[in-house]
């Protein structure tokens, strides 16, 4: 099977059934695309690029980088991005410095939000924390309000843990 024809299958399996269901899928494919490689940067792009293309409703999904003190644009997946986040900025800032996952309904009312995409509306931000150490965010956003939920909360964190457990960092 072509990954073409995994990527259509998971749109299909996204409108036909529920999250938790999509979700499943999702986290194995995930799993079996990082299963031979550790490399952060190519992992991040190919996350960035499978969710973007599997997940409904988003315009934007990528990862930020925690180097030097502060969230650096990473592999990504939509429209140009702002580049430096510092911690508590935002709701990828704020995610990163609180250590846990943000569902923001309507970024709009989100204090401090960074619009780097005037067509969001709604946000999920995830962390990124291997050995107490963090790494940085995986951030997704929608034009749709109230697009993200607890299934999405649940499935993207274990997105997030199976990339931690499959990559390497420095």
């Amino acid at each position: 099977m072509t990954k073409d024809v995994e990527m259509e299958d998971v749109r299909k399996l996204a409108a036909e059934t529920s999250r938790s269901v999509f979700y499943d899928r999702l986290v194995k494919q995930v799993r079996s695309l990082l299963e031979n490689e550790v490399d952060p940067i190519a992992n991040m792009a190919n996350v960035a690029a499978h969710l973007y293309h599997s997940m409904e409703d988003v315009n934007w999904v990528g990862f930020y980088r925690f180097e030097r003190g502060e969230l650096i644009l990473g592999p990504f997946q939509g429209k140009p991005a702002c580049v430096h986040i510092a911690l508590g900025s935002g709701v990828c800032g704020t995610a990163a410095q609180r250590r846990q996952t943000i569902v923001v309904p309507n970024v709009h009312r989100f204090p401090g939000h960074i619009a780097c995409d005037s067509a969001s509306n709604s946000e999920i931000v995830v962390p990124l924390i291997k050995d107490n150490r963090l790494i940085g965010v995986l951030d997704a956003d929608s034009p749709v309000f109230n697009r993200f939920d607890e299934e999405d909360r649940q499935g993207l964190e274990e997105v997030v843990r199976i990339f931690l457990k499959h990559t390497q960092f420095e």
